[in-house]
């Protein structure tokens, strides 16, 4: 089994973690403003982030000796019978998550990707706890697909909105921004508990397990968590089909089978996101998971994408700049704090 053991590695696994778990969300934002029904895209994205799972599982799980303390990705899995009680931490830990991760899909279409994905990851960081300013609302994204500038329409005019309205998967006039807030506060609260729960899988701090039985190792414990991913998202999801919310129109198995339109893009984003919470946990196992959780500053690179992707904030006042830009200041803040204070407990921890 392989295992990040310097800090120097574990900060390379943070940073492409980072990367990969801020961009996803600019990809499935991307397909939802060309109109493809969000419920397609999260079926498409769930199968390529089991995919990665299994992907890591079967070759970083599988590499060196295994070892009664660490077996390797197979050895544990037929130690199923032993310790389910972790397993089952694993696999709640992707509940939350895949709840978190389709909720914020209707949230970056009503309140924007910026937005969402600071007050989502400020709620994950800090517990339920967040103060931010609130910036006003913003224009609508524009397409990426207008790079070419075919669209004769000014950007940032009624005519272009009312043109995006009309392209778009989830129709937001007349909806209240009070919805897209609840959303991301409901996501937030998910995305606080996964962590919490994969630690529990890896490190069994309630001794769960009977004397002899090793914990789960990384790849194991993100196995069962990308499984209950999956299978929650899939029966989720293809309910949705049939019974869709916000006014989405219905759909069918059969409908999201032929829709090709855009399937490569939402499979890169199950790969992102497989891949970007695979290398996060693994920085945690060599850094700490308090520590790992600084790659919750996902939100800057996702509003560089909102602002380079699809205009967010473009033509706005002064006043909402200095809004944007004074929260992901105190949203860096807090990431810092929080690393800076796990770092701290470690220490005290030793001196005890």
């Amino acid at each position: 089994m392989y295992v990040v053991e310097s800090k120097g590695g574990a900060i390379v696994c943070m940073l492409l973690a980072l990367f990969f778990l801020g961009t996803w969300p600019a990809v499935i934002t991307l397909l939802e403003r060309r109109g493809r029904l969000p419920q397609h895209t999260y079926l498409d994205y769930s199968i390529t982030n089991l995919l990665a799972a299994v992907t890591i599982a079967l070759t970083f799980g599988e590499i060196g000796k295994s070892t009664p303390e660490t077996p390797n990705f197979m050895t544990q899995i037929s130690q199923l019978c032993d310790n389910w009680t972790l397993v089952m931490f694993a696999m709640a830990g992707g509940v939350v998550l895949s709840l978190g991760n389709l909720s914020t899909q209707y949230a970056w279409a009503i309140v924007g990707l910026s937005v969402t994905q600071v007050i989502a990851s400020s709620i994950s960081v800090l517990i339920g706890f967040q103060i931010l300013p609130h910036a006003k609302k913003m224009l609508e994204m524009q397409d990426a697909e207008d790079g070419s500038n075919s669209s004769k329409v000014k950007f940032g005019t009624v005519d272009f909105l009312v043109e995006l309205e009309n392209r778009r998967a989830i129709k937001v006039f007349g909806k209240s921004t009070m919805i897209g807030l609840g959303i991301t506060l409901f996501a937030g609260l998910c995305f606080s508990m996964f962590s919490p729960f994969f630690n529990l899988a890896t490190n069994d701090q309630w001794h769960t397990l009977k004397k002899g039985v090793p914990k789960l190792v990384v790849y194991a414990a993100f196995f069962w968590f990308s499984v209950s991913c999956f299978i929650l998202g899939i029966i989720l999801n293809i309910t949705f089909l049939y019974r869709p919310v916000l006014n989405l129109p219905r759909s069918s198995v059969k409908a999201y089978l032929k829709d090709w339109n855009g399937r490569g893009w939402a499979f890169l984003a199950g790969f992102l996101c497989g891949f970007g919470n695979s290398l996060q946990f693994m920085g945690g196992q060599a850094a700490g998971y308090a520590a790992a959780d600084a790659v919750q500053a996902l939100p800057l690179v996702s509003t560089f994408w909102g602002v380079l992707l699809f205009g967010e904030y473009r033509r706005s006042s002064r006043k909402t700049y200095g809004l944007l830009v004074s929260m992901l200041f105190m949203f860096m803040v807090a990431v810092v704090v929080l690393m800076a204070s796990a770092g701290h407990r470690k220490k005290a921890g030793k001196m005890r």
